[in-house]
């Protein structure tokens, strides 16, 4: 039986490192919404077969002008990004939207820019794997580790480190075990969670273009990429 693709987008978080008195992804850029430049991805794309948003129970702003069959909207969002995506998969399996064999494809709410043809080099290479993977970047930048006091205590080697993106992909059964562990401490992201399974992701190539809009600084260069589409 053919694996489903469910796009899942946690957006239950405030962004409040962007300070734009609202939700990051409810900036409106080149006339939609960074969420519905985000949606618009996985919901034009034809290897996604759903997708679903979660947002907070009280989440009012929420508005889309599609009116897709293959949209979920979810207001079960938790404290925390894992906790969110938890409750996504479970509403998608209490629903019947999605079975544990399928693949989920978390992806950030605030990652608007993401090239159709990496979503599915994505789907293409760890889709059919039971280890998943997610897109990520060679780090290109040296890197530092500053000290107590704010100096450079120390020059890290970049040799063999990736800087994760999303989508991260992975069997659906596999994540919300993962997600559904007792200590989710420093699960900064998805993979960490599967990583503490004992499962090792594929690190598949991403593009630099899939910036996750988090400062306000980053609008500009978004900007520039939405209006290159």
């Amino acid at each position: 039986m053919k694996r489903r693709n469910i796009a899942l987008i946690p957006a239950a978080g405030i962004g409040s490192r962007f300070g734009a008195g609202k939700p990051k992804q409810y900036v409106e850029i080149c006339g939609k919404t960074v969420l519905q430049h985000t949606l618009d991805i996985f919901l034009n794309h034809p290897l996604i077969d759903g997708a679903a948003v979660v947002l907070s129970p009280d989440d009012t702003r929420f508005q889309t002008a599609c009116n897709d069959e293959k949209l979920t909207v979810l207001h079960c969002g938790g404290a925390t990004r894992a906790e969110t995506v938890r409750n996504g998969i479970a509403a998608l399996l209490e629903r019947g939207l999605a079975d544990g064999a399928d693949n989920v494809l978390v992806h950030d709410a605030a990652r608007c820019c993401l090239p159709p043809e990496a979503l599915t080099r994505l789907i293409e290479t760890a889709g059919g794997t039971a280890h998943g993977g997610i897109l990520a970047v060679p780090v290109a930048d040296t890197l530092k580790r500053a000290d107590g006091a704010n100096h450079i205590g120390e020059t890290v080697s970049r040799n063999g480190l990736w800087q994760a993106q999303t989508p991260q992909l992975f069997q659906t059964a596999l994540l919300y075990r993962a997600l559904s562990a007792e200590d989710l401490d420093g699960i900064t992201d998805e993979a960490s969670a599967v990583e503490k399974l004992g499962v090792r992701p594929l690190l598949v190539q991403g593009d630099t273009r899939n910036l996750k809009l988090t400062l306000p600084q980053d609008e500009f260069i978004v900007r520039l990429l939405l209006q290159a589409v």
